[in-house]
């Protein structure tokens, strides 16, 4: 008994990276219960939020309650680092064989004899007696055939499947034409198949799911995941401190809620390291998460230089202005323009569309401001507008 208790105070609460078991995810309770009703309501369903907000956390957490679980199949991808649709079917058939696998020998048999297009490029492991998926990228010689037979494979399986496509607005960037439309009439055939289409970039997500001229228009359930709210995730801090014989004061917590406004990463990550560098016993003081802050400012650094050595400097200008003001309103007035020294309102508009097209700034309602919220903290250090706690 002595060990388990020493263990429950050794494990940081706050996970930053891998699956999160039920005890340490902050639920957002009306998001998984729609999400899980939507799905198992044979519904297709889109999820956008900006990147790191929890979409992935979420995806996971329904999927291993007992109404997913035991009744579907479940696969993830991220396609963010794809730029084909031969990546895509490489990754999909991947993350379908080696998550079906361990579960249905039948099921894996079947993948092989359905996927005939690369069946004869699967290892064998002597140990296991099974087929291994040594597929190379360049094996895939004809994408939309393979792609073709991954859709017919989801649709004999004997359990109903879920596929959830995460960064799925990467899709409107590979170069071949029509994807939309192939993906859009596969999906739309797949009977025993229901999708989750997560998203980051706002306005190529909303413009897929929303626009009557794209294939995807009206086909899913559309959910904006946005903070959680901090009534529900300041207990949440508190409370993981408290059972864990350390302490810290709901005003710190909402100090570093309202700096990254809600942001779940960031949040996450501050209170992971503050947890760190607080001893048992002890209380959690401002100094302790400002440290930690700083830290973590200090260590995007390099990703945040190279970021920036990538905008022409026209664009630079407004997005300082963004980031100095927080959230921006009325960017093409004559006050805007002269309180941030900006050349004119047409160079802003130029500046704005591609900054927008980049998922570098963000607009809701017309309103402005920068998408990463650590790297507009960033940015005001870099030109000396600290934001402090």
């Amino acid at each position: 008994m002595q060990k388990e208790n020493y263990m429950a105070k050794a494990i940081n609460p706050f996970i930053v990276t891998g699956k999160i078991a039920p005890e340490y995810f902050c639920d957002r309770v009306n998001e998984s219960a729609r999400l899980v009703k939507s799905i198992t309501n044979g519904n297709n369903l889109v999820i956008i939020s900006p990147r790191r907000m929890g979409k992935t956390g979420l995806i996971q957490f329904c999927y291993d309650k007992p109404e997913i679980s035991k009744e579907y199949y479940t696969f993830f991808i991220d396609i963010l680092h794809t730029s084909s649709l031969r990546e895509f079917t490489y990754l999909l058939g991947r993350e379908i064989y080696e998550t079906l696998l361990p579960r249905s020998r039948k099921m894996a048999i079947l993948f092989l004899q359905t996927i005939k297009s690369i069946r004869g490029k699967f290892g064998f492991d002597p140990i296991t007696n099974l087929p291994t998926f040594n597929v190379e990228l360049g094996d895939i010689e004809r994408p939309e055939y393979t792609l073709n037979e991954i859709f017919q494979y989801l649709s004999n399986a004997d359990k109903p499947c879920i596929v959830a496509i995460d960064e799925f607005q990467q899709i409107a960037k590979y170069p071949e034409k029509n994807i939309e439309a192939l993906l859009r009439t596969h999906i739309q055939r797949s009977d025993n198949s229901h999708f989750i289409f997560a998203g980051s970039e706002r306005h190529m997500m909303q413009e897929m799911f929303t626009s009557a001229a794209r294939p995807f228009y009206h086909s899913a359930d559309i959910v904006e995941l946005k903070a959680i709210a901090p009534e529900i995730y300041i207990p949440f801090v508190m409370g993981h401190f408290e059972k864990r014989n350390r302490s810290i004061s709901a005003e710190n917590v909402e100090k570093a809620y309202a700096l990254f406004q809600g942001h779940t990463y960031y949040i996450q990550k501050t209170f992971n390291e503050s947890f760190a560098d607080t001893s048992e016993g002890e209380e959690c003081t401002l100094e302790i998460i400002q440290a930690a802050i700083d830290n973590m400012i200090a260590s995007n650094d390099t990703i945040f230089r190279e970021i920036l050595s990538n905008i022409p400097e026209k664009q630079k200008e407004l997005l300082y202005a963004i980031a100095k003001d927080g959230e921006a309103e009325h960017i093409t007035s004559a006050d805007f323009i002269k309180r941030h020294s900006l050349t004119s309102a047409s160079s802003v508009q130029s500046a704005v569309k591609k900054l927008l097209e980049r998922d570098i700034i963000t607009e809701i309602n017309k309103v402005f401001s920068v998408t990463d919220r650590l790297f507009a903290m960033w940015i005001n250090k870099l030109y000396g507008t600290v934001l402090y706690l």
